[in-house]
């Protein structure tokens, strides 16, 4: 039975849309028998001669777009335009042909029009002010790229429908606003939502290799693009999704060479025992062919749709950037016979198809480091301050405030999955040019590129002895620093010279610096003069006393090599022993004793502040009670036998104010009074030198 959804009018008029006679009676009812109407024209009964169309997929669409509605009611029309389109695209009325009448892809492209403007809702609807149309949203838009991929994949050809994933990936990362926003709401950030960012990489990013391949590829393409500048927010919800996935236990797992990717599980589903093999579309599940030698991928997607192969052709052409990430051997003659090359190309991950390069473990790291490539060349606008970028022009602070979140997942999440870390080198060594919070977070990457890559770093202590300014002990990220500089500074084959410039400088900052951040610089000081015996003059050096002392040590020098700090002493941490902290005071006098004490522990130390120090002192067991050089009046009232003090302590304190003239002649005839009673003299009470003391 043909189907006559497109009129000959529609087709020349393509812009005028059908409206509904009574929007303001919308209910549940209309849509279910929208959606019972739909269901009927796709799936018609053999029984019934009815004529219907698919025109009501026009008016189910209005119902969902309209912004007068409330919330559940958009969510139950979303839904029924869910089930339609699922009919839709499973029945294959949306696949093409080779030989198809020109009436018949009238309609298919009709049908494709209207499917694009039902995702393009959803993915406004990802920044909707309801969460469960956030959450709705996200989940349609994978169910129907799981039913989309597998309308165009065939027997032996497995595909992933690239042009709708595009789309949601741009939705993730530029987060467009939803048509039921105001124009307030509009002007805010594009960032990604909590609850969508969690939904996406819990249930999708991090559990699927298909998902998370695609998704590394696309966003790769989308930052690397020059001449196309993405969307302000694209950059910070990249970083918020790679943070995840960087952080995530599966990274470990599906970067690495022992992953069971090559080796997938039956129909492309998790076997018993747990192994790797997940895929969201079952058909990419599947074992893909051999390469063929010397022959290239054809990367197309959907071969019905013109635009898509446009896309895909293009894609084709872009697919060597991998080639960038292939490492190169050198010992390799460069005249090698033709039966060695057809070997030399099935190596090569760019000549991979796109359902080969999904089982192929090099594949993924390649993904991985384009796109952390591409998001880090975003990140690098204020580079260093000795560069030729000008600091001022850096839009506030969101490069540097992005820049700091990357590095603090690099050196743990990145740089292990990279196919060359040293491609980073440049973005890191920049970074620790900078300084500051930036050049402390560096430090970890810089390390591990310099232990584990041979990166040759030749200014490295010169560039760690900068970091030791007045800000060094009163940042959060002090910790960290003494950790690495506990590694940096431990090799016995260091000069004494370099070793004495850093515990000089350290023992200057100390002299302003919190009770906090002392307890660490002294510890650390020991642990380096225990390790290196030659530093043991800077403690016992001895002075004449005569003239005034003048500290040969060359603070402003940027070399710590020649800061003549060897000849100078350690009399800023001799200091300390006066401190007003006791626990400060008491480990400055470690100096003074012998030199019998082991190293200390630095990690306990490194995470102390205001709040654990003072919790140490309220919580610390007292041996023996403090004097009281105080007695209270009722003490000395109930010694007296009960004699009332009050005209005495007031002679006292008049004494005290005016002197004793004035005190005695007024208090005379009260004195006598109290004596003819038969009082006690002042030899009784003995003086109260508090009550004097609070006269005052």
């Amino acid at each position: 039975m043909p189907i006559r959804s497109l009129p000959s009018e529609s087709a020349e008029r393509p812009s005028k849309k059908r409206k509904l006679s009574a929007t303001k009676g919308i209910t549940s009812k209309t849509i279910a028998a929208l959606e019972s109407q739909l269901t009927s024209a796709v799936l018609p009964d053999s029984n019934s001669n009815s004529t219907t169309t698919l025109n009501p997929l026009v008016d189910l669409y209005t119902v969902a777009l309209n912004v007068g509605i409330s919330a559940a009611d958009t969510l139950k029309a979303i839904w029924a335009l869910y089930r339609v389109w699922v009919v839709v695209i499973d029945s294959g009325k949306m696949r093409g042909g080779k030989s198809e009448d020109e009436n018949v892809q009238v309609v298919k492209a009709w049908l494709w029009e209207r499917l694009n403007e039902y995702v393009d809702l959803l993915c406004g609807s990802l920044k909707d002010e309801e969460k469960v149309l956030r959450t709705s949203s996200l989940q349609i838009l994978f169910s129907l790229q799981k039913h989309l991929s597998t309308s165009v994949s065939s027997k032996g050809d497995s595909q992933f429908h690239i042009s709708h994933f595009r789309k949601i990936v741009n939705a993730l990362v530029a987060c467009p606003p939803s048509h039921r926003t105001t124009e307030k709401e509009k002007q805010k950030d594009g960032l990604i939502d909590a609850d969508v960012l969690d939904l996406f990489c819990d249930k999708w990013l991090c559990v699927y290799d298909d998902v998370r391949w695609f998704f590394l590829r696309e966003i790769g393409t989308l930052l690397s693009k020059k001449d196309q500048q993405p969307h302000p927010s694209v950059p910070t919800n990249t970083l918020s999704i790679l943070e995840r996935l960087a952080g995530s236990s599966s990274t470990s797992s599906f970067l690495t060479t022992t992953s069971s990717l090559e080796k997938p599980a039956k129909d492309g589903k998790e076997d018993n025992e747990g192994k790797k093999g997940q895929w969201w579309v079952e058909e990419m599940g599947k074992k893909p062919p051999k390469v063929k030698k010397g022959k290239g991928a054809d990367l197309d997607a959907d071969a019905d749709d013109e635009e898509e192969d446009k896309i895909e052709k293009e894609d084709d052409e872009e697919d060597d950037w991998r080639k960038f990430f292939d490492e190169q051997n050198t010992n390799r003659e460069s005249n090698t016979k033709k039966d060695n090359l057809g070997e030399r190309i099935k190596g090569r991950k760019h000549t991979l198809t796109l359902h080969q390069s999904l089982h192929n473990t090099p594949s993924h790291r390649a993904a991985f480091t384009h796109a952390w490539l591409a998001l880090l060349s975003r990140l690098s606008g204020y580079s260093s301050k000795n560069n030729d970028v000008d600091v001022e022009d850096v839009e506030d602070t969101k490069d540097l405030e992005l820049a700091v979140r990357a590095l603090n997942v690099m050196h743990r999440g990145v740089l292990p999955y990279l196919t060359r870390p040293v491609l980073v080198m440049d973005w890191i060594g920049a970074c620790v040019d900078y300084g500051g919070t930036p050049g402390l977070l560096a430090l970890n990457a810089l390390y591990v590129l310099m232990t584990e890559y041979n990166l040759d770093y030749p200014s490295f202590y010169t560039r760690l002895y900068a970091f030791l300014d007045r800000e060094l002990l009163h940042v959060k990220h002090r910790a960290r620093f003494f950790r690495l500089a506990e590694v940096f500074l431990g090799s016995t084959h260091l000069p004494l010279t370099l070793l004495a410039s850093f515990i000089k400088r350290l023992s200057i900052l100390s002299l302003s610096a919190p009770p906090s951040a002392i307890v660490i610089v002294i510890p650390f000081v020991w642990n380096l003069v225990r390790r290196h015996p030659g530093l043991m003059g800077m403690i016992h050096r001895e002075w004449d006393g005569q003239g005034v002392y003048e500290d040969p040590f060359l603070p402003s020098h940027p070399n710590p090599l020649l800061t003549n700090a060897l000849s100078s002493s350690l009399f800023e941490l001799h200091a300390h022993t006066a401190h007003y902290h006791a626990p400060v005071s008491s480990m400055a006098k470690v100096f003074e004793g012998v030199f019998t004490r082991g190293e200390y522990a630095m990690e306990d130390f490194l995470d102390h502040g205001y709040a654990s120090l003072f919790d140490a002192e309220v919580n610390r067991k007292i041996k023996k009670e403090p004097a009281m050089n105080m007695e209270s009046e009722l003490e000395i009232e109930r010694g007296l036998g009960g004699v009332a003090l009050g005209t005495k302590k007031k002679r006292k304190r008049e004494v005290a104010l005016f002197g004793s003239g004035r005190g005695r002649e007024q208090t005379e005839p009260e004195e006598k009074e109290e004596e003819g009673n038969g009082g006690a003299g002042d030899e009784s009470i003995g003086r109260d030198i508090v009550t004097e003391l609070w006269a005052f």
